[in-house]
Parts: structure tokens; sequence; C-alpha cells
């Protein structure tokens, strides 16, 4: 295999694109890849082209070669010879050297002619009868000069449109899968259920799949219109040796089989140079040719015995095994290297997606530490501007308390409050004393007893105070709150015992 001798960097963005396609596609390594791009001048389609069919030799030499030492070619029809099996080949050859075995893409049969429109018939009327015209006079002059049409004739013959096949045998053309699969049911009709492995695609799928996986692609090419057809399938294709050497799975073998009587198969041979029937050739990768090569290393034409069979096979196979085996190990060695690579990368992955949560968890944990201390600044200051607002409406409430009337006084309502400290006050209240003055006089109480001189204050303007604690007559229970409004000369009477009971909020279980 090719081996870079420059730095991958040196390549151009195109280059660099085209040679992510080309692999992409082929799966091959880079040691073998830039070669085959730069021999292709860097054309991903041909070079993806000779990856599957194989680099073959420069047919202008070859064709040069042929003509200098061989004979030209006589004028046979190649339909007639491959069905009737008539050449001058002995009845059994074979050839252990090395061939290019190309890629076939089957071809479309010849379709019926197209048949025009009523309409598009009657305009190209006067065209068909000028051409019937030409053609009789055509066929006047022939007459006249009766050695043209041989001459012309003779030239046709050598045409290329010539050798193209046509469909004579009446059987309709499918797809490749579907054409292996009406050969392998055609085969077991009539030849009853067998344990061969036919390959149920077609012979380029075949290709593909051998070349892939390092495997023996034997094909084998049967015409049924040929006289020792019958004879091959039962005595050597059917017989118990050839058919366990090609289920060994030690030899690494697919089976491909056609009838030249369907297209495919009938392109296969005629690009296998197939001149006898039957036939059978192993084609297989061939790594010292090219990284690219499949190539035919086995032929066998005609019959054989089945051990004959077995060991021309078995030959082929020991000869190229090793070659084989090589590229095994180095496709293996870059698969495990590849492997450990994405288990790295995916390891690598892994600790950066746990850095990237354990750094996304720490700075969650900082942000809401953040807000919690914020919250709790802001709450804190909230607390301290509320207590410094209470503080100013105690005193600003102080200042609006009547003081105690004198005991001159007789309209006045004696309480005696119990305070949440356990200090009793006893204090008289004119009776037209509001009850929010009596919560204010609770409420301002400790201002009123601490020795601190009260400045005068205006109302706070924004500031609500609401009293946090009910005044509770406790024989019988009765709760003078607020809402109720009225005065203590009213709701209380001329005297009372009251208890100041704190009002306790339910906290919010949310």
């Amino acid at each position: 295999m090719a081996s870079l001798d420059f730095d991958l960097g040196q390549l151009d963005d195109a280059q660099r694109a085209a040679l992510q396609s080309f692999t992409s596609v082929t799966d091959q390594e880079l040691s073998a890849a830039v070669p085959l791009l730069q021999r292709s001048q860097w054309n991903v389609q041909i070079a993806i082209a000779k990856f599957f069919d194989g680099e073959l030799p420069d047919p202008v030499e070859e064709a040069r070669a042929a003509l200098a030492s061989s004979p030209p070619p006589q004028p046979v029809d190649r339909r007639e010879t491959l069905l009737n099996g008539s050449s001058s080949f002995p009845r059994s050859s074979t050839s252990l050297t090395r061939e290019p075995a190309p890629r076939i893409v089957p071809q479309p049969e010849n379709r019926n002619l197209y048949q025009p429109p009523v309409l598009l018939a009657i305009l190209v009327t006067p065209f068909s009868l000028l051409y019937q015209i030409i053609s009789g006079s055509l066929g006047l002059f022939g007459y006249l000069f009766p050695f043209l049409p041989r001459i012309i004739s003779s030239l046709a013959r050598r045409s290329p449109a010539r050798n193209s096949r046509r469909n004579t045998t009446g059987r309709r053309p499918l797809n490749p899968r579907d054409t292996a699969a009406r050969f392998i049911r055609e085969f077991e009709e009539e030849y009853g259920t067998n344990e061969l492995r036919f390959f149920e695609d077609g012979y380029t799928q075949a290709y593909d799949l051998a070349k892939k996986d390092l495997k023996f692609l034997l094909v084998v090419l049967i015409s049924p219109e040929h006289d020792d057809n019958a004879t091959f399938v039962r005595e050597i294709l059917l017989s118990p040796e050839v058919r366990a050497f090609l289920n060994d799975p030690q030899n690494n073998i697919m089976l491909w089989a056609g009838s030249v009587q369907d297209s495919e198969a009938y392109q296969v041979s005629t690009a296998l140079n197939c001149t006898k029937f039957p036939f059978a050739a192993l084609i297989v990768h061939t790594p010292q040719d090219s990284s690219t090569s499949m190539s035919t290393v086995s032929r066998i034409s005609g019959l054989v015995s089945p051990p004959a069979f077995i060991a021309k096979l078995r030959t082929s196979i020991t000869q190229q095994k090793p070659a084989l085996d090589r590229v095994r190990a180095t496709r293996a060695e870059q698969q495990a290297t590849r492997n450990l690579r994405q288990e790295q990368e995916s390891a690598y992955e892994r600790s950066l997606a746990q850095d990237r949560e354990r750094t996304r968890r720490r700075r969650e944990a900082e942000a809401a530490k953040v807000r919690a201390e914020q919250e709790a600044r802001s709450k804190a200051e909230e607390a301290r501007r509320e207590a410094q607002k209470l503080e100013e409406w105690k005193m600003w409430r102080l200042q609006q308390i009547a003081p105690e009337p004198g005991t001159d006084v007789k309209d006045v309502t004696r309480i005696s409050i119990r305070m949440p400290s356990g200090d009793r006050i006893v204090r008289r209240f004119p009776s037209d004393t509001s009850l929010e003055d009596l919560y204010a006089f609770v409420e301002c109480y400790d201002l009123s007893q601490s020795n601190i001189p009260i400045p005068t204050l205006p109302k706070p303007t924004d500031y609500s105070h609401h009293y946090k604690f009910n005044m509770v007559s406790p024989m019988p229970r009765m709760v003078y709150d607020l809402d109720s409004g009225g005065i203590v000369g009213e709701r209380i009477g001329k005297s009372g015992n009251l208890i100041v009971e704190p009002i306790v909020e339910e906290e919010d279980e949310d």
C-alpha cells in the first residue's frame, strides 16, 4: 500500500473536501486514499469508481500490444458461441494467472419500440413516405449492384452495435435481486432442494461485499441450452464434496450463480471473457496489485471431476490467503486504533461534561448564596426601617394620648391591664376614650416609662401601624377588637380587667 510522503496540511480546501468525501464513502485509510486521489486528478467520482471497479492497466498500451502480437479477430456471433458452446478450446481448461475482474453494473434490456400517439403519427406520415421512397430507391440500386449489400453486411457485423444482446428468450427483465431470486427458484425446481448458499442479490452487490469483507467470490454461469449444463450441476456443483467445500466457513467463499438467459449474467459472462459453458470463476481482492483491485484468480470452463474442481479452487485460495490475512490484520489494527480513539474521545467528552456540570452547579450555588445574602440584607434593612418608623410612630402617638384624669373626675373607667411581661397596670381613662387610644396606650407604655426625652415629631406619612395584640376580658372571655370600634365607657363600663394577648401569626406552609 502506498504511504504518505508529505504533510496533509499542504492540501488546499478543495483537496481536503475531496479527501473527506472519498474516505466517508470508501472508509479507506489516508495512506491509500491520497495517492488514489492524486492518480485521479482529485476527482472524487473517478476515484470512487477506481476503488470499486479496480485500477486496470492502461487500455491504450494493451490494445497496441494486442494488435502487434495477434491477428485480427474473426467476425463471430458471440451470442451463438456462448449458447452453443462451440469453440476451439478443449473441454476443460483453467488459468491460474490473475486477470482484472471488472465491476459490472447491469444495463437494462432493450425495450419495445415506442408507439406514438395517433396525432403524432399523422404528422410524421410525410416523412415515413419519403423514407419508403428512399428505401425503394436503395433497393433498386442494390439489385443493380449486388456486391454492395454483402460489403455493407460485413461492415455492420463488425460494428459494436452488432454485439448488443437482444432479449430473444421471452424472459421478463427484472432487477438484480429479483433476477437472483428467480434463478434460485428455477434451480431448485429443476434440481431439487439443495444446501448451496447462493447469494440472493445481484453480481455488483456480491462483488462489493466480497471486496469489503475480503471474501472469495465464486461466479458460476450456466446455459440451459448447453448439453453439459445438467451434468455439471448434478455431478459437480451438487456433489457432496463440492457442497461441503463451498459451505465450509474456513474457505470464506461467496457463491453467486446466474443463467446467461438473464441480462445480468450475460453481461458478467462477456466481462469475464467466458467462451465455454459451464463456467466458474473465482474473484478476490488482490492487494499485491493495488489497494482497490479485484482479480480473477481461477477460471474453470467445461466439465471437470469434483476433486479437480475443488483442487483448483483450493490452490487459488491458498495462494491468495496470505495477502488477505495481511490486509485483515491491517484492517483489524486500524479498526482497533479507531475504536481506541473513539473511546478516548468518548471518555474525554464524558469528563468534559462532568466538569461542565460541576462548574454549572458551583456557579448556581454561588449565585444562590449571593441571592440569599442579598435577600437577608434586604430583609434586615427593611426590618431596621420598620423598627425606626415604629419608634417614630410611638413618639408621635404617645403625644396624642390624654393624661390620666384626676381623682375629682367622676366620668372615668378604671382598667386593670396585665401586660405580656406579667406586669399589671391600673389606670383610669375618661369614659369617652376611644378603644384605639387604649390600644395606643398599651403600645406606647414601654416608651412612656423610659426616661428618654420625647421629641415632638409629626405623624409619619409613609407608615401604617398595625397592632399585634388584642385586649381580652378573661371572665367572661371577650375580645375588644379595634374593628368593632367604640369607646371604653360603652365597651368596658366603669371598670374592667383586661389581658394583652399577642396575636400569633400563622406561618405560610409554602
